[in-house]
């Protein structure tokens, strides 16, 4: 288990039933350099990305935030900052973003299920499409998924501040995965394309200068 400065633990066991959860909030990390436990990787092309611990007085929690400050413009670039302690299948996820700048996306996104850097689930919010989508990469191929009882929509619209805080979080149960923004249920997804345990990690695209606070992971067994 990682340090106790660097996020707090709570263990719940009954039974059968075992639920780990754990929020990060970056604030005991050093400011300038990358987070404590997470590695960085990249889907596509561009560069690699800059994932580095600022202040901010905006943060949800003070002082720190996670930010990815990187600005490239190539379209199909995803940064991604993986946390290594843990491997999961069913999990609640959420985190705390801002979308601070970027003329061709304004994007974060959750990750889960990761194997490496071609193969996982993703569920992203972008303020400058106002909308948010849930998507696999597989060998590197990125796929919207169909909404369950409505079909390939291309996610849903819903509201995505620039310049301010939201939260995005995903509930990943079997092949079930429930998408909520700012605590209202968007849609569900049903895909069986990733069954086995995984990283979770944090995401952006192109030239999206985003900030993110609160990685809150949920372990369900």
């Amino acid at each position: 288990m990682c340090r106790k400065n660097v996020f707090t633990s709570l263990l719940l066991a009954a039974s059968a039933t075992f639920v780990a959860a754990q929020t990060l909030n970056f604030d005991k990390d050093e400011v300038g350099k990358a987070p404590k436990g997470f590695s960085t990787a990249l889907t596509g092309k561009g560069k690699i990305g800059n994932w580095v611990i600022m202040k901010d007085a905006t943060a949800p929690s003070q002082p720190n935030v996670l930010a990815q400050t990187d600005m490239d413009e190539t379209g199909y670039r995803f940064p991604v900052c993986v946390f290594d302690s843990v491997m999961l299948k069913d999990a609640d996820i959420s985190v705390k973003f801002k979308p601070v700048k970027g003329s061709e996306d304004q994007a974060a996104g959750i990750v889960w299920r990761y194997s490496d850097k071609d193969n996982y689930y993703i569920v992203r919010a972008n303020a400058l499409e106002d909308n948010v989508v849930l998507y696999k990469v597989e060998k590197g191929k990125r796929t919207d998924l169909p909404l369950k009882g409505i079909g390939r929509t291309y996610g849903k619209k819903a509201k995505v501040p620039s310049g301010a805080w939201s939260t995005l979080r995903v509930v990943a149960k079997g092949n079930l995965f429930a998408v909520y923004l700012n605590g209202e249920k968007l849609f569900e997804v049903e895909d069986n394309t990733f069954t086995s345990a995984g990283k979770v990690g944090l995401w952006t695209k192109a030239d999206s200068y985003t900030f993110f606070d609160d990685l809150s992971i949920a372990i369900l067994k």
